[in-house]
């Protein structure tokens, strides 16, 4: 029976272990990727507001900012601002497709999908509701998903 406890209590160990480097993880790439999605968000908001004067206001709207600034063609407020338009909506792209090719958002998604399946299993091993050999199998199952976060240093067992 203490041969059971203390594989149950390595097993915990373990679990919590690969725990702590997932939210170390979580804590390291959550920031940037919520920035990336942030400036994405904010630069293809932007690329609309450039294209909204002249598409709502036309020549008119074109005019009227020309004088506002004293400028002598208002074919120049056209070329800025679709210029500006163009830059933005480069800049979300690029940030678009660097998301997309990371997979960062599925990564991270499948992270703090184990953490759950993890903390789960630490409990039901905690309050020996499993088995530790049914548990092992689990373990495995669950870090499979995660092979690009590593362990934290685990501690060593008292006793």
């Amino acid at each position: 029976m203490a041969d059971q406890t203390d594989r149950r209590q390595d097993l915990l160990l373990r679990i919590n272990a690969r725990r702590a480097g997932v939210e170390a993880f979580l804590r390291e790439r959550r920031p940037r990727i919520n920035r990336r999605v942030t400036a994405t968000l904010v630069l293809s908001s932007l690329s609309a507001v450039f294209t909204a004067g002249p598409a709502l206001g036309g020549v008119s709207f074109a005019e009227a900012v020309s004088r506002t600034f004293g400028l002598s063609d208002s074919s120049v407020v056209w070329r800025v601002l679709c210029l500006l338009s163009l830059l933005v909506s480069v800049g979300a792209a690029v940030l678009t497709t660097i998301e997309k090719s990371q997979g960062a958002g599925a990564q991270l998604s499948a992270v703090e999908a184990a953490d759950a399946e993890l903390e789960g299993l630490a409990t039901l091993l905690e309050f020996g509701t499993l088995s530790v050999e049914d548990g092992v199998k689990l373990y495995q199952q669950y870090v499979t998903k995660i092979p690009f976060v590593d362990d934290a240093p685990v501690a060593a067992r008292p006793g």
